[in-house]
């Protein structure tokens, strides 16, 4: 709902509706007055108390709203609603302009934090009495806010603006979702029952572009729908007719017309739009539970209007900001320096966006608070728990039970998704648009000015679309749909063309009376110039079907007596069969006897198959195969026609005795069978070593680091607290490929390397940089770890006060890990779990003979060779520059310039 909105506006017109037009035992039953000036929500900003009245004596007719309240209460009788659900929706309306009323005065508990208190507390009361609820529970929801994460839960108290943005909040929430459970109803009454698809004809009505005094967050909103609008357009009219008028080949002089795509872009291009960084900037701010709320809405107003001061924003061509220092010279004046004057004029909490259709200021306070505009788990809470019979639907969220803690999406993300639906459905329909003209600003009847006018038919390309009208082609048609329908003009065409679908147009408009300049050839389609000519087209084929019909009836009444002659013979045929039938009457008995001995059969041997059946599965049932899932055997059926039966019941047994073999997992039980299925997924006939790790159970802590003293101190330092995988370890050098033993420890949200005497961190590895594992497919213990040259500063943000983690430098420096472990099947599948909880998206696994890792500024080529006289002790002599070294199970590693040799 619109909490603020400007004069010569109003709000949404059922509150006026309600106001003027309820009787007064309705008013009396929802707690309401009938003056206007008395609800804060129905008050325009920027009026005082005294002109008020005047405003709305100005603007709201009260006799005109008290018809349109009848009007809308029988539409909502003609939709189904009952009279019950009627009053539920006016009492949620009237507790809207009872909550807009709350006035919150300012307080300062004993911990010197700011709280607040309800000043009219007796319109809470009323707004308890309207809803069925509890006035504790929504005085506390208004007043505190419960914050709960994974580490702590608390309760704080909110200042008197955090109070009442929340208010601002709770009533827009209300009104837009009875708003959406409203239109839900009234689509479900009109939803066409059958299941036939049926043609349908859709208006749809957009808000106009829109200038205010102030321009705020819904300002943009409205303004980027109407941009989004235009290009869709300009797409299908100007764009797309030219690029069909040239790609078909047809001669053209293109119009030029400006373009809004990069208005467009600039306000919603993924990751660096406005709407993204303001999104990004929200996220940001939110998370931290100790943060008040008002301090940190506006640290992201002034943090995202600073973000727009600077690239790639800055330079943006139709985006304009304040700067407050930029350097003037007395002696320039050239056009750089003018731009930056009327630069400097634009207000320094606001940002300008040269629109398609003007210029618009934007004062960016409170664009955080509505954008985010989310409403708080206690208020859900709180109207879930009324026993008002809508609010449990509106505010499903409010449920106890629902133990969810996502954030919803923003306000700017859910208008950008629901207009991409919107230019979606539109995009699949054939759509005609109507451009409207405000004839003038003061919305007065028989007042036109012309240059506001005329402005509007610029921005709208109307000029260009005449252009594009009156040069180009009013009806365009591909050669066969033009064929099929217009081929019954010509004897070449009628009533079947063997051709190529041109020709046959060709030869049809070379016989009709149509002038060779009124029509042109494209690749695909025929352009026809003028309507006229379609409409001697349809003379011609409707004198034609005339032609057709009388042809239809001739060979309708052949048809007719053709018929009657068939009877004829048929009668003739049905008395010849007759008399052979009297003539074979001594047949009968025969044929009788024959059909019961048939029958006599057919029933013998449905007796035989059911007897067999059900002595099939009492044998079945009493010598049922082990419960084992892995056992194979299963007693085969005797006949063929159990076969199919046999099958199906030895499916359903597998089913059931697979259940029973699950129900005895423990959660325990069920990670670590989720790991060997994992595993099987990615190593199996892959990976040669994988059958190795079947029958051994993945333990995951083998030096039982969760009892370590140190490391309990350590992991509280680093957030590492829940241990996936502990042991030690080989890892490679970099520079002569010798075996460094190490203490290898994967967490939840980290990879850590560590001195198994110390216990230092020499290397820490957020999960989310982990973006590849590779592994040869041969039975060596191998495995590299892929690092990802992550940015410097979300390196900073998560490393920054972690003991012996890496700095950004360092990290970029050492590169990708070469690590090699008896566990090596255990460590890449417990990693690559980690990683995809960490991530939402698992990491790649490479199998491969020969790979590529990165070390700092180097890249090396590891390539695996499977040798015999390795395995018994052969060594072969290398020449140049190399390393080498063996490790105890035999794997021998050669390092040649950037290039690593596996040998084993």
């Amino acid at each position: 709902v619109t909490t603020d909105f400007s004069n010569g506006e109003r709000n949404f017109h059922i509150f006026y509706q309600l106001l003027s037009g309820a009787d007064i035992q309705m008013l009396k039953d929802l707690f309401l007055q009938r003056s206007i000036d008395d609800y804060v929500v129905l008050v325009p900003r920027n009026t005082n108390s005294t002109t008020s009245s005047a405003h709305h004596l100005e603007v709201i007719n009260a006799q005109e709203d008290r018809k349109d309240f009848f009007i809308t209460k029988k539409a909502m009788e003609d939709i189904g609603l009952t009279s019950d659900e009627i009053f539920d929706i006016f009492s949620i309306i009237s507790a809207i302009l009872k909550l807009g009323n709350l006035q919150f005065l300012p307080d300062t508990n004993m911990d010197g934090t700011e709280g607040c208190s309800i000043a009219n507390d007796y319109e809470l009361y009323d707004v308890c009495e309207l809803l069925c609820g509890e006035f504790s529970i929504l005085q506390n929801g208004f007043l505190t806010r419960s914050i709960v994460s994974k580490e702590e839960s608390l309760v704080t108290d909110l200042s008197a603006s955090e109070a009442a943005n929340s208010r601002d909040t709770l009533v827009r929430a209300m009104y837009a979702r009875l708003f959406t459970w409203i239109v839900n109803r009234i689509n479900d009454s009109f939803k066409v029952r059958a299941s036939r698809r049926y043609r349908n004809l859709g208006i749809l009505d957009l808000y106009g572009f829109e200038t205010l005094n102030v321009n705020g967050f819904e300002q943009l909103i409205i303004n980027f729908a109407n941009e989004k609008l235009h290009q869709i357009v300009l797409d299908r009219t100007l764009i797309k007719e030219q690029e069909e008028n040239i790609s078909e080949g047809i001669e053209w002089q293109e119009i030029t017309f400006f373009s809004n795509s990069p208005i467009v872009s600039l306000i919603e291009r993924n990751g660096k739009g406005i709407l993204s960084t303001l999104d990004e900037i929200c996220h940001q701010s939110l998370m931290d539970i100790h943060s008040p709320l008002f301090e940190t809405f506006l640290e992201m107003d002034n943090h995202f209007l600073n973000i727009l001061n600077n690239e790639p924003f800055k330079s943006h061509p139709h985006l304009e900001t304040h700067e407050p220092e930029r350097r003037r010279k007395k002696d320039e004046k050239d056009n750089s320096h003018k731009e930056n004057a009327q630069k400097i004029q634009i207000p320094s909490h606001c940002f300008r966006i040269k629109h398609f259709a003007g210029t618009v200021t934007y004062d960016v306070r409170n664009f955080s608070s509505h954008n985010a505009d989310s409403l708080h788990r206690d208020l859900s809470i709180a109207m879930y728990e009324c026993d008002h019979s809508l609010l449990k639907i509106l505010f499903p969220e409010g449920n106890p039970k629902r133990t969810t803690r996502r954030r919803p999406a923003s306000a700017g993300t859910q208008f950008k998704i629901s207009l991409g639906a919107l230019l979606t459905s539109i995009g699949t329909k054939s759509a005609h648009f109507i451009r409207c003209i405000k004839p003038n600003e003061d919305k007065n009847s028989k007042m036109f000015e012309l240059s506001i006018v005329q402005h509007q038919i610029r921005y709208l390309c109307l000029i260009e679309m005449m252009m594009l009208y009156r040069n180009g082609y009013s009806y365009r048609q591909d050669y066969q749909k033009f064929l099929d329908r217009y081929k019954l003009l010509s004897i070449h065409t009628w009533p079947f063309w063997n051709g190529s679908f041109v020709d046959g147009v060709t030869y049809l408009l070379r016989e009709l009376p149509i002038s060779a300049n009124d029509y042109s050839f494209g690749r695909t389609k025929i352009f026809i110039r003028s309507l006229n000519t379609v409409e001697i087209l349809e003379e011609l084929r409707k004198e034609r079907l005339d032609e057709l019909c009388i042809l239809i009836q001739k060979t309708w009444r052949g048809h007719k007596d053709r018929q009657k002659w068939n009877r004829v013979r048929n009668a003739q045929i049905i008395i010849s069969n007759f008399w052979r039938r009297w003539k074979n009457k001594s047949h009968i008995v025969e044929l009788k006897q024959r059909r019961r001995e048939e029958w006599a059969s057919i029933v013998v041997q449905r007796t035989f198959k059911s007897w067999q059946r059900r002595r099939f599965l009492l044998a079945l049932a009493h010598n049922l195969p082990s419960e084992s899932p892995l056992a194979k055997e299963w007693p085969h059926s005797p006949f063929r026609f159990l076969k199919e039966s046999n099958t199906l019941i030895r499916r359903l047994y597998h089913k059931w005795r697979c259940y029973r073999y699950r129900l005895r997992f423990d959660q325990i039980a069920r990670n670590r069978m989720r790991e060997k299925v994992t595993a099987s997924i990615i190593f199996k006939d892959r990976k040669a070593s994988y059958y190795r790790s079947i029958n051994h159970p993945f333990l995951g802590d083998y030096v039982r680091l969760r009892q370590n003293p140190q490391w309990k101190k350590i992991c509280t330092e680093t957030n590492d607290q829940y241990v996936v995988f502990a042991d030690i370890i080989n890892k490679i050098t970099r520079s002569n490929a010798k075996f460094v033993p190490i203490l290898f420890v994967i967490s939840t949200s980290s990879m850590l390397i560590m001195d198994q005497r110390t216990m230092q961190i020499k290397y820490r590895v957020p999960a989310s940089e982990i973006y590849k594992l590779s592994l040869s497919p041969y039975h060596d213990d191998i495995a590299i770890f892929h690092v990802r040259a992550s940015s410097p500063m979300r390196e900073m943000r998560s490393q920054a006060h972690i003991p012996g983690c890496l700095s950004s430098e360092t990290m970029k420096r050492k590169g990708d890990f070469v690590l090699q472990t008896g566990h090596v099947i255990e460590i890449v599948t417990k990693l690559f779990l980690v990683v995809q909880n960490a991530t939402g998206k698992p990491p790649s696994i490479n199998i491969e003979t020969e790979f590529e890792a990165n070390f700092g500024t180097d890249s090396v080529v590891f390539d695996f060779k499977a040798n015999k006289d390795t395995t018994d002790g052969h060594h072969t002599h290398h020449h140049g520059h190399q390393h080498s070294h063996h490790h105890p199970q035999h794997v021998k590693l050669v390092k040649r310039k950037n290039k690593m040799e596996v040998i084993f």
